[in-house]
């Protein structure tokens, strides 16, 4: 990797080349890879829910690993509203058979509820899933996943 670039892990909608481009134009995609020990979830608000890797064992989470600048950095992390909505952890991948370190940006409260996204934010993601070929049943089981509890009697107003 180049002197000064930061390897990044996306694992949401920037999976997505066009809307990567799109927000970092300087950045390079390097290759594909998993987190592992994770597993793809929607966590927000309904419709506005996104993408998070929440830790699950045996679970495994597509990345695709773009290399970025300082300036690509700062323009994820104002999409990703880091700090405030997200922090930024370093995992281990494999690239070309080696392990590597990679940026990936975590939901700050794993206390957000699961919720489904938009059907945008969704189709922006499985567009980036079929680019890249990874498997479309995490990307289905996620959202199936990510169901928000149906209301009960007791919740319902009077």
């Amino acid at each position: 990797m180049a002197k000064g670039y930061k390897l990044y892990a996306a694992h949401g909608f920037f999976i997505n080349t066009a809307r990567m481009a799109d927000k970092c134009p300087t950045a390079r995609l390097i290759g594909a890879s998993e987190i592992k020990d994770h597993r793809l979830v929607f966590r927000g608000e309904h419709a506005e829910a996104t993408a998070n890797a929440d830790p699950h064992k045996g679970g495994i989470v597509p990345v695709l690993l773009w290399e970025v600048t300082a300036a690509d950095e700062a323009a994820l992390d104002r999409c990703e509203s880091f700090p405030s909505l997200r922090r930024k952890e370093t995992v281990k991948v494999k690239l070309d058979g080696k392990t590597v370190t990679a940026m990936v940006y975590i939901i700050n409260e794993e206390t957000r509820p699961l919720a489904q996204p938009s059907s945008y934010y969704y189709s922006a993601i499985s567009d980036g899933y079929k680019e890249a070929g990874f498997d479309e049943t995490i990307l289905r089981q996620a959202l199936a996943d990510s169901k928000e509890p149906e209301e009960t009697a007791a919740d319902k107003p009077l």
